[in-house]
């Protein structure tokens, strides 16, 4: 199993990401996201819970993961991120794929 983290690094350093709810929604919305990671532990749940929906009717590959530190560290920002969604994989197109 190929770990969120590492492909959003992977795609941050080779290819586009958006990082931010309010980013990665207008993402999801404009069909332009590839991949969307989300925090499980994002306080008010309400901030994150529409993306999932989003990524579903647009059909757009989704995960939760466990932590908003750790997203924001992959993100490569200094402070934690509730979602952050893939615009251009670059080297984390396989990786994104066998997600799938």
């Amino acid at each position: 199993m190929v770990d969120i983290y590492t492909i959003i690094e992977k795609a941050r350093k080779t290819g586009k990401i958006e990082k931010g709810t309010n980013e990665v929604t207008k993402a999801i919305e404009r069909e332009t996201a590839r991949f969307v990671a989300y925090a499980s532990d994002v306080e008010p749940k309400e901030i994150i819970q529409h993306i999932s929906i989003l990524c579903k009717e647009k059909n757009i590959p989704c995960r939760e993961v466990d932590s908003r530190q750790k997203l924001g560290i992959a993100a490569g920002i200094s402070v934690s991120a509730s979602s952050v969604a893939i615009i251009t994989a670059g080297d984390a197109e396989k990786d994104i794929s066998a997600l799938k």
